[in-house]
């Protein structure tokens, strides 16, 4: 059978493919003429600062285009999200955040929107956990030992969250339940000031971020008891998992995404998730995570994603329902 076209017919076709491509071109050259922006929901020389640094490097030599990161702190990424709200939903702008933007800030802020329908994850960049630890001078050298402690001063032991809400705060509710005790919970606005007091001695225990409390570990200002991870965490292979120590309930994943609002295109959401996936997967990324006490994401679909943060939402609000807590 033949396939040939005739000089006049061949014209025809090449034209009408030139024609086709034409759009596909334009949209390459914009997006490589325009910088895109990462919006950070947290502080300059946090956690989320840091990932959105990693991910930007990594993403100006994959996809050819400056990028540019903002940190936005406030109101537990709820500005961040507005942020990104407000600006043009063409993916040249994202944001990255902790999952607890939806899994816990909706328990804790009144909002006026529906975080699940503000945002959605397209990549899960990094993870850590959370490590239960206490002031040097406390008796108690491990889990065990807290535990006879708390019931041992009823009514008189305390321990720190980096916000009332958070899994920092749940974290202690659950080992209260699990073990029988009676730890008072005193929430902080952040880390730094709950840790403080910790080495300060006016509240014995907290459930910190990894990357937060390492470098007091290392220094002997506060002492680990156990991590939150499924496994023992590689910056703290001596501290056992609470699920070692026979509290499986106690296990929790905190991770960062990669997020857009849901009605950017697809195509640009697979762009973007696709080259972060990549930044992220490379050996110097991983090992620079590491630095900071954090893993590399898992290449969970967004789908995944969502339905673990709706899974978690629904733990945390029962939970936190047990207690009568009540946003602010």
């Amino acid at each position: 059978m033949n396939f040939s076209l005739s000089p006049r017919s061949l014209g025809v076709v090449l034209g009408m493919a030139v024609a086709m491509l034409a759009p596909t071109a334009a949209l390459a050259q914009a997006q490589s003429d325009k910088p895109l922006r990462i919006i950070a929901a947290g502080p300059a020389g946090g956690s989320l600062d840091i990932v959105s640094r990693l991910l930007a490097e990594g993403l100006q030599k994959e996809l050819h285009q400056p990028v540019i990161v903002e940190p936005k702190p406030g109101s537990g990424g709820a500005l961040a999200v507005n942020d990104l709200t407000q600006a043009a939903h063409d993916g040249n702008t994202m944001l990255v955040a902790l999952d607890a933007l939806v899994s816990e800030i909706p328990h804790i802020v009144k909002l006026r929107f529906d975080m699940f329908k503000e945002v959605k994850p397209i990549a899960e960049l990094a993870r850590g956990g959370l490590v239960m630890v206490g002031n040097p001078s406390l008796p108690a050298k491990n889990l065990a030992e807290v535990i006879a402690y708390v019931k041992a001063n009823p009514g008189k032991v305390n321990y720190a969250s980096y916000s009332p809400g958070t899994v920092s705060h749940v974290m202690g509710l659950q080992l209260n339940r699990a073990a029988g005790i009676d730890m008072s919970h005193i929430g902080y606005k952040g880390t730094p000031p709950a840790l403080a007091d910790v080495m300060g001695g006016h509240v014995q225990f907290m459930f910190a971020g990894i990357p937060n409390a390492i470098p007091l570990i290392k220094s002997g200002k506060i002492v680990p008891f156990a991590v939150s991870l499924p496994q023992r965490s590689p910056m703290l292979p001596n501290v056992p998992t609470f699920s070692e120590l026979g509290y499986p309930q106690l296990e929790a994943l905190v991770w960062l995404g990669l997020w857009v609002t849901p009605d950017v295109p697809a195509a640009a959401q697979n762009r973007l998730r696709e080259a972060a996936l990549k930044v992220m997967a490379q050996p110097a990324t991983r090992e620079r995570l590491r630095e900071f006490g954090l893993d590399a994401g898992q290449p969970r679909t967004p789908e995944e994603l969502t339905k673990s943060l709706r899974s978690d939402y629904a733990r945390i609000g029962a939970v936190l329902k047990s207690i009568d807590f009540k946003p602010e």
